[in-house]
Protein backbone atom coordinates (compact mmCIF):
# COMPACT_ATOMS: atom_id res chain seq x y z
CA UNK A 1 0.00 0.00 0.00
CA UNK A 2 1.20 3.52 -0.57
CA UNK A 3 1.43 5.91 2.30
CA UNK A 4 -0.88 9.38 2.26
CA UNK A 5 2.68 11.29 2.35
CA UNK A 6 3.61 9.14 -0.59
CA UNK A 7 1.05 9.90 -2.83
CA UNK A 8 0.64 13.67 -1.30
CA UNK A 9 4.68 13.80 -2.60
CA UNK A 10 4.16 11.89 -5.93
CA UNK A 11 0.44 14.49 -6.66
CA UNK A 12 3.00 17.18 -6.30
CA UNK A 13 4.77 16.37 -9.38
CA UNK A 14 2.46 17.13 -11.63
CA UNK A 15 2.76 20.44 -11.12
CA UNK A 16 5.65 22.48 -12.69
CA UNK A 17 6.75 24.21 -9.80
CA UNK A 18 6.97 20.77 -7.47
CA UNK A 19 9.06 18.86 -10.04
CA UNK A 20 11.39 21.93 -10.54
CA UNK A 21 11.87 21.79 -7.15
CA UNK A 22 12.58 18.25 -6.85
CA UNK A 23 14.00 17.31 -9.87
CA UNK A 24 12.01 14.34 -10.86
CA UNK A 25 9.23 13.83 -13.09
CA UNK A 26 6.34 11.40 -13.90
CA UNK A 27 5.70 8.52 -16.71
CA UNK A 28 3.31 6.13 -16.97
CA UNK A 29 2.59 2.98 -19.15
CA UNK A 30 4.91 -0.19 -19.78
CA UNK A 31 6.27 1.30 -23.60
CA UNK A 32 7.05 4.63 -21.86
CA UNK A 33 8.13 3.48 -18.64
CA UNK A 34 10.75 0.58 -20.48
CA UNK A 35 12.08 3.30 -23.43
CA UNK A 36 13.01 5.41 -19.98
CA UNK A 37 14.67 3.35 -17.89
CA UNK A 38 17.52 2.58 -19.68
CA UNK A 39 18.02 6.75 -19.67
CA UNK A 40 16.95 7.76 -16.56
CA UNK A 41 17.25 7.07 -12.85
CA UNK A 42 14.36 5.86 -11.37
CA UNK A 43 13.29 6.68 -8.38
CA UNK A 44 10.42 4.88 -7.55
CA UNK A 45 8.52 2.17 -9.82
CA UNK A 46 5.10 1.07 -8.88
CA UNK A 47 3.65 -1.34 -10.50
CA UNK A 48 0.08 -3.81 -10.25
CA UNK A 49 0.99 -7.49 -10.44
CA UNK A 50 0.03 -8.29 -13.88
CA UNK A 51 2.66 -5.99 -15.36
CA UNK A 52 6.01 -7.39 -16.94
CA UNK A 53 8.39 -5.05 -16.45
CA UNK A 54 12.07 -5.53 -18.16
CA UNK A 55 14.26 -8.45 -16.80
CA UNK A 56 16.14 -7.66 -13.86
CA UNK A 57 13.94 -4.29 -13.21
CA UNK A 58 12.16 -4.01 -9.69
CA UNK A 59 8.88 -2.73 -8.60
CA UNK A 60 6.49 -1.79 -5.05
CA UNK A 61 3.71 -3.88 -6.06
CA UNK A 62 0.46 -2.44 -5.50
CA UNK A 63 -2.99 -2.31 -6.55
CA UNK A 64 -4.99 -0.94 -9.00
CA UNK A 65 -7.01 1.17 -6.59
CA UNK A 66 -3.48 2.24 -4.87
CA UNK A 67 -2.14 2.93 -8.69
CA UNK A 68 -5.38 5.42 -9.62
CA UNK A 69 -4.90 7.43 -6.55
CA UNK A 70 -1.15 8.29 -7.85
CA UNK A 71 -1.82 8.54 -12.02
CA UNK A 72 -3.12 11.73 -13.71
CA UNK A 73 -4.53 9.49 -15.86
CA UNK A 74 -8.30 8.83 -16.32
CA UNK A 75 -8.05 4.95 -17.28
CA UNK A 76 -4.42 4.59 -15.44
CA UNK A 77 -1.92 1.92 -17.00
CA UNK A 78 -0.38 -0.83 -15.24
CA UNK A 79 2.56 1.01 -13.84
CA UNK A 80 3.80 4.66 -12.60
CA UNK A 81 7.84 6.00 -12.33
CA UNK A 82 9.66 8.42 -11.00
CA UNK A 83 12.09 9.52 -12.57
CA UNK A 84 14.82 11.91 -11.96
CA UNK A 85 15.25 14.90 -14.56
CA UNK A 86 18.48 14.97 -17.02
CA UNK A 87 19.96 18.03 -17.58
CA UNK A 88 21.08 18.51 -21.17
CA UNK A 89 24.42 20.09 -21.76
CA UNK A 90 23.86 22.07 -24.65
CA UNK A 91 26.93 23.97 -27.01
CA UNK A 92 26.25 25.69 -30.40
CA UNK A 93 28.57 22.92 -31.64
CA UNK A 94 26.26 20.23 -31.38
CA UNK A 95 23.82 22.05 -34.11
CA UNK A 96 26.79 21.61 -36.86
CA UNK A 97 26.75 18.65 -39.55
CA UNK A 98 22.77 17.97 -38.67
CA UNK A 99 19.52 19.00 -38.47
CA UNK A 100 18.03 20.51 -34.99
CA UNK A 101 14.05 21.70 -34.45
CA UNK A 102 13.04 25.16 -32.11
CA UNK A 103 10.17 26.08 -31.26
CA UNK A 104 8.83 29.50 -30.37
CA UNK A 105 6.13 29.56 -27.49
CA UNK A 106 4.88 25.93 -28.31
CA UNK A 107 2.05 25.73 -25.22
CA UNK A 108 0.09 22.28 -25.68
CA UNK A 109 1.99 19.86 -23.85
CA UNK A 110 0.53 16.99 -26.49
CA UNK A 111 1.91 18.65 -29.33
CA UNK A 112 5.07 19.16 -28.16
CA UNK A 113 5.23 15.18 -26.97
CA UNK A 114 4.22 14.39 -30.05
CA UNK A 115 7.47 16.98 -32.37
CA UNK A 116 9.81 14.85 -29.79
CA UNK A 117 8.92 11.68 -31.01
CA UNK A 118 8.80 12.66 -34.87
CA UNK A 119 11.91 14.07 -34.30
CA UNK A 120 13.21 10.76 -32.79
CA UNK A 121 12.07 9.10 -35.76
CA UNK A 122 13.73 11.17 -38.10
CA UNK A 123 16.86 10.93 -36.18
CA UNK A 124 16.99 14.68 -35.18
CA UNK A 125 18.84 14.60 -31.99
CA UNK A 126 18.39 18.17 -30.53
CA UNK A 127 15.61 20.30 -29.98
CA UNK A 128 15.72 23.99 -29.04
CA UNK A 129 12.81 25.71 -26.74
CA UNK A 130 11.85 29.63 -26.13
CA UNK A 131 11.48 29.53 -22.11
CA UNK A 132 7.59 29.78 -22.82
CA UNK A 133 7.43 26.50 -24.41
CA UNK A 134 5.68 24.07 -22.28
CA UNK A 135 7.45 22.10 -19.88
CA UNK A 136 9.11 19.00 -21.74
CA UNK A 137 8.25 17.44 -18.08
CA UNK A 138 4.88 17.71 -18.16
CA UNK A 139 2.91 14.83 -17.89
CA UNK A 140 0.77 15.05 -21.12
CA UNK A 141 4.67 15.39 -22.45
CA UNK A 142 6.31 12.33 -21.54
CA UNK A 143 3.12 10.34 -22.55
CA UNK A 144 2.94 12.00 -25.82
CA UNK A 145 6.61 11.68 -26.86
CA UNK A 146 6.16 7.58 -26.13
CA UNK A 147 9.55 6.91 -24.80
CA UNK A 148 11.30 9.30 -27.37
CA UNK A 149 12.45 11.65 -24.45
CA UNK A 150 15.12 9.09 -23.97
CA UNK A 151 17.03 9.82 -27.58
CA UNK A 152 15.81 13.29 -27.98
CA UNK A 153 17.36 16.41 -26.27
CA UNK A 154 15.22 19.36 -25.45
CA UNK A 155 16.93 22.41 -24.74
CA UNK A 156 15.67 25.66 -22.96
CA UNK A 157 17.23 28.90 -24.25
CA UNK A 158 17.08 32.20 -25.03
CA UNK A 159 16.00 31.35 -28.33
CA UNK A 160 16.52 34.26 -30.09
CA UNK A 161 20.41 34.86 -28.84
CA UNK A 162 20.77 31.13 -29.72
CA UNK A 163 19.65 31.29 -33.21
CA UNK A 164 21.31 34.47 -33.93
CA UNK A 165 24.23 33.04 -33.03
CA UNK A 166 23.75 29.32 -35.44
CA UNK A 167 22.55 31.92 -37.95
CA UNK A 168 26.42 32.62 -39.01
CA UNK A 169 26.98 29.14 -39.77
CA UNK A 170 24.20 27.67 -40.42
CA UNK A 171 20.80 27.78 -42.34
CA UNK A 172 18.12 28.84 -39.97
CA UNK A 173 14.52 28.07 -41.86
CA UNK A 174 11.35 29.44 -39.88
CA UNK A 175 7.87 28.52 -40.92
CA UNK A 176 5.42 31.27 -42.00
CA UNK A 177 2.71 31.66 -44.25
CA UNK A 178 4.92 34.46 -46.67
CA UNK A 179 7.69 32.20 -46.46
CA UNK A 180 9.42 30.28 -49.80
CA UNK A 181 7.58 26.77 -50.77
CA UNK A 182 9.01 23.89 -48.76
CA UNK A 183 9.28 21.74 -52.02
CA UNK A 184 10.88 23.95 -53.93
CA UNK A 185 13.73 24.27 -51.84
CA UNK A 186 17.06 22.24 -51.95
CA UNK A 187 18.35 21.73 -48.10
CA UNK A 188 21.83 21.16 -47.99
CA UNK A 189 23.53 18.90 -44.65
CA UNK A 190 22.76 21.28 -41.65
CA UNK A 191 20.37 23.78 -40.22
CA UNK A 192 17.49 24.07 -37.82
CA UNK A 193 13.97 24.40 -38.91
CA UNK A 194 11.90 26.93 -36.28
CA UNK A 195 8.51 26.80 -35.57
CA UNK A 196 6.02 29.33 -33.32
CA UNK A 197 3.36 29.46 -31.41
CA UNK A 198 0.23 27.69 -31.98
CA UNK A 199 -2.16 30.94 -32.40
CA UNK A 200 0.75 33.43 -33.08
CA UNK A 201 3.50 31.79 -35.19
CA UNK A 202 7.23 32.68 -34.64
CA UNK A 203 7.62 35.93 -32.68
CA UNK A 204 9.81 39.05 -33.80
CA UNK A 205 13.04 38.76 -32.44
CA UNK A 206 13.47 34.83 -33.67
CA UNK A 207 12.15 35.55 -36.59
CA UNK A 208 14.76 38.31 -37.03
CA UNK A 209 17.18 35.62 -36.41
CA UNK A 210 15.74 33.59 -39.26
CA UNK A 211 17.69 33.19 -43.04
CA UNK A 212 14.94 31.69 -44.79
CA UNK A 213 11.08 31.88 -44.22
CA UNK A 214 9.20 28.55 -45.55
CA UNK A 215 5.93 27.68 -46.25
CA UNK A 216 4.08 24.28 -46.51
CA UNK A 217 1.98 25.30 -49.32
CA UNK A 218 -1.64 24.40 -49.63
CA UNK A 219 -3.27 21.95 -52.96
CA UNK A 220 -4.20 23.30 -55.41
CA UNK A 221 -2.69 27.20 -54.31
CA UNK A 222 -6.12 28.94 -55.23
CA UNK A 223 -8.41 26.69 -53.21
CA UNK A 224 -9.70 27.93 -49.85
CA UNK A 225 -8.20 25.96 -47.50
CA UNK A 226 -7.84 25.82 -43.33
CA UNK A 227 -6.28 28.94 -42.09
CA UNK A 228 -3.25 26.78 -40.85
CA UNK A 229 -1.24 23.70 -40.22
CA UNK A 230 -1.22 22.11 -36.41
CA UNK A 231 2.45 22.54 -35.48
CA UNK A 232 3.03 18.80 -35.11
CA UNK A 233 2.05 18.12 -38.52
CA UNK A 234 3.85 21.30 -39.77
CA UNK A 235 7.12 19.65 -38.36
CA UNK A 236 5.71 16.24 -39.81
CA UNK A 237 5.66 17.04 -43.07
CA UNK A 238 8.94 19.01 -43.08
CA UNK A 239 11.23 16.60 -41.29
CA UNK A 240 9.55 14.05 -44.34
CA UNK A 241 10.58 16.74 -46.99
CA UNK A 242 14.04 16.96 -45.79
CA UNK A 243 14.63 13.40 -45.57
CA UNK A 244 12.97 12.32 -48.62
CA UNK A 245 15.94 14.51 -50.18
CA UNK A 246 18.10 12.30 -48.34
CA UNK A 247 20.86 15.31 -47.66
CA UNK A 248 21.95 14.32 -44.14
CA UNK A 249 23.37 11.54 -42.40
CA UNK A 250 21.11 10.42 -39.85
CA UNK A 251 17.66 12.40 -40.72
Amino acid sequence: MISKADIKFIKSLYIKKYRQQEGLFIAEGIKTVSELLPYFNSRNLYATEDCTLPAGVNAELVSYADLRKISNMECPQNVLAVFEMKKAEFKTDLLKGRFSLALDGVQDAGNLGTIIRLADWFGVENILCSHGTVDVYNPKTVQATAGALARVAVHYCDLSEILTQAAAFLPVYGTALDGVNLYADKFKGEGILVFGNEGNGISKQVRSACNKMLLIPTYPADKKSTESLNVGTAVAVALSEIRRQNVVDGI
